[in-house]
């Protein structure tokens, strides 16, 4: 089990132990036992102006156990790369399920701050939008994209200036699959317009399935494991077109890689 007052992101990688402890109750069970149990925590102390910076990553250290106690194994590389940041960053990763949400602020809010780019739903939710109210997110709606991307290059540089880095999924939607074609080059536009270095991130977590009445509570897949690496930052010059494709290539070889492996 990761305690409270485990700095994750201070390791290079981290790996699942083999002899985790897991549970014997089956495993979506067990892992939403401990998971909304969580996420009640938090927004009650959210919605009392109680939940701060490292509140937050200790909600997504529990979520990490919550996710092993279930039989999940969790691969997370590059971490260092996030250390050799000398400011904030704008990180662009694929969007596979509701895990990479949770579990990015442990890897890298105690070493950059950061917030999320999100859809207005996530505010709305009725236990989950306190939490993410209180992180002072960057909403857009997705139906007008000349809109959107103005609000992200504004909202973006203004939180950027004040040292918070920017997490967003350049995608459309969640999907299991990586098209690059659909991986648009928003993360770039705003690390170019605010000067700050673009880090793209891949990911593998399709272990938290989307449902069919609740996407957002699938079942849990102790047999798929989850992987995280980040890649090293990258100066953004010219239109950011040569970083861009060089974020997406990064995102579709790792998923390659671990689908074969």
């Amino acid at each position: 089990m990761i305690p409270h007052g485990t700095i994750l992101a201070q390791r290079d990688r981290y790996d699942t132990p083999p002899d985790r402890r897991v549970s014997r109750l089956p495993s979506t069970l067990a892992f939403y036992i401990n998971a909304i149990r969580v996420v009640f925590s938090a927004s009650h102390r959210a919605k009392r102006g109680r939940y701060n910076d490292t509140e937050w990553v200790d909600s997504s250290l529990d979520i990490i156990n919550a996710l092993e106690y279930a039989g999940c194994r969790l691969h997370i590389e590059g971490m260092e790369h996030i250390r050799a940041l000398e400011g904030p960053a704008v990180f662009v990763s694929n969007h596979m399920s509701t895990l990479e949400t949770f579990v990015l602020p442990a890897l890298i809010n105690p070493v950059r701050r950061c917030t999320f780019v999100i859809k207005p739903s996530l505010m709305d939710y009725p236990v989950f939008g306190p939490v993410m109210r209180s992180r002072d997110p960057i909403v857009v709606t997705r139906d007008n994209p000349r809109k959107d991307l103005l609000t992200v290059l504004e909202e973006g540089a203004r939180r950027l200036a004040a040292g918070t880095s920017i997490v967003l999924f350049p995608q459309t939607t969640r999907s299991n699959s990586f098209d690059p074609s659909k991986f648009n080059s928003l993360g770039a536009k705003l690390a170019k317009n605010a000067g700050v270095p673009l880090l793209p991130v891949a990911l593998k977590t399709d272990a938290w399935s989307n449902g069919n009445l609740l996407k957002d509570f699938g079942p849990i897949r102790p047999d798929l494991p989850i992987h995280f690496r980040f890649a090293p930052p990258m100066p953004v010059d010219g239109n950011g077109r040569a970083q861009h494709e060089a974020a997406a290539a990064f995102i579709s070889d790792h998923l390659a890689a671990w689908s074969a492996g």
